[in-house]
């Protein structure tokens, strides 16, 4: 992109003289590159200049006198709209160009893209580069996670295994609610008491009826 500044050198105004020189003067101190085109010797820069002016930029008369600035064919406008921005340290936006890195106007656009974002444009950077890189290695993550836990799942258990699953699932532990309830004082032997304990007395009708019984 060429900045284009459209004015006369042999102009018989001093106040214009001192516009062009303005813009001259701050375009090589922020060192951008510019062509002049001159509209006092050559009718052809004079026309281009008036045609391509937009129709509200135009004076009343509808005569745009110079300095007239242009980024290609974009417009982007007189002394006094360049001067507003040459003191709003707007200059580059002025222009159509991105401000140099660390230039005054570069930070003062950092500090509005914070204001409208809500977030440093470095964190975001950085933040975004994390993903990144968090992304790009996913899948390898993924690959040394589930590899060796694929392939133990897929190995198949040996014999002893099935012996201790089974044996796990044969004994069954004894809740509290199974364990043999103790014997109360209720359902224990009663003792024996000594009456009887003791023999009944045989009489004597007792022996003598065995005694035939015998016989």
């Amino acid at each position: 992109m060429v900045i284009k500044v459209y004015l006369a050198t042999a102009s018989g105004s001093t106040a214009i003289k001192k516009k062009q020189q303005d813009v001259v003067g701050f375009l090589e101190a922020l060192k951008v590159d510019y062509t002049e085109f001159d509209i006092a010797t050559n009718e052809e820069n004079r026309m281009w200049m008036r045609e391509n002016v937009p129709g509200e930029k135009k004076p009343t008369n509808g005569i745009p006198l110079p300095p007239q600035i242009f980024n290609d064919q974009n417009y982007c406008g007189d002394y006094d709209t360049f001067f507003n921005a040459k003191e709003d340290n707007e200059v580059f936006a002025f222009l159509g160009l991105a401000p140099p890195a660390g230039s005054k106007e570069a930070q003062l656009a950092e500090k509005a893209l914070i204001l409208q974002n809500g977030k440093d444009p470095e964190e975001h950077h950085k933040t975004s580069a994390e993903e990144c890189n968090g992304d790009s290695a996913a899948p390898e993550d993924l690959h040394k996670t589930s590899g060796p836990g694929e392939a133990a799942e897929m190995k198949e258990p040996s014999e002893k295994e099935e012996e201790v699953e089974h044996k796990d699932e044969g004994e069954q532990p004894v809740t509290e609610d199974e364990e043999e309830e103790p014997i109360t004082e209720d359902e224990e032997e009663e003792p024996v008491t000594e009456e009887e304990e003791e023999e009944e007395p045989v009489t004597e009708d007792e022996e003598q009826g065995e005694a035939a019984t015998e016989s």
